[in-house]
């Protein structure tokens, strides 16, 4: 999604950031959550399952990295907690860089154990169990062999990202560096949506983030952006 309904741009900030209120000056009273899913790795480019194998970037995710710090660093997060697997690890340290902070490392922020079938092609795990894949592919992950549940990972999840909002004053911004999967559920279960809503939701690109913004007197949190992305032309 490159832009929601009515975003406009406001003059002289990073072309970037959400029209929301400005998290640094206080007059935005919600804190806000931007969940960026980790550059591009080879296993990615083959279509090779990953889950919790620890992968890092490629020469191409090395770059998503660089061009998505400033639009981080715009976006003015107070702390950044991130999963401890390499391809996360080194997205954040451009991101890092930008914003002259350091990192939290956090396991409850991994990508999805996949199981048996970590380390397979695409190819290779349609060959092996055509009807398995099927049903993988098409965001079933739940009947993938030893592999954790869709409800492990989004109570290992949203645990952890209560306990990140939680570190940052009203008004001010948080950013966790994650996996594409794990965010896709996230969201969900953060907007207190029915799980099943992670089937209509598309995955997240590499590189690609989403923002969610507390409303504390509805005491929820409301989506800003799903999907954004340094590259996305919209924000050229």
């Amino acid at each position: 999604m490159a832009r929601l309904p009515g975003h406009r741009p406001a003059g002289g900030r990073h072309p970037l950031v959400s029209d929301v209120p400005d998290m640094r000056d206080g007059r935005g009273h919600g804190r806000r959550l931007v969940l960026l899913r980790h550059g591009r790795t080879a296993h990615n480019h083959a279509r090779r399952i990953q889950g919790q194998l620890d992968v890092d970037l490629d020469d191409v995710g090395r770059a998503q990295a660089a061009a998505v710090a400033p639009a981080m660093a715009a976006l003015a997060p107070d702390v950044v907690w991130c999963s401890d697997l390499a391809r996360t690890r080194r997205t954040a340290e451009p991101v890092l860089a930008a914003c002259g902070l350091e990192a939290s490392y956090d396991a409850r922020l991994r990508e999805f154990h996949l199981g048996e079938r970590q380390g397979l092609s695409h190819d290779e795990y349609r060959a092996l169990a055509p009807e398995e894949f099927a049903r993988f592919h098409q965001g079933d992950f739940d009947v993938v062999p030893g592999a954790e549940t869709t409800e492990q990972v989004r109570d290992r999840m949203v645990g952890a990202l209560h306990a990140l909002l939680d570190t940052v004053e009203p008004g001010r911004t948080a950013l966790a560096v994650s996996h594409g999967a794990a965010i896709r559920v996230a969201t969900v279960a953060l907007l207190g949506w029915p799980t099943e809503a992670i089937h209509a939701l598309r995955g997240v690109d590499n590189c690609g983030w989403v923002e969610l913004l507390e409303q504390p007197e509805a005491g929820r949190l409301r989506l800003l952006a799903y999907n954004r992305t340094a590259g996305d032309p919209d924000f050229a």
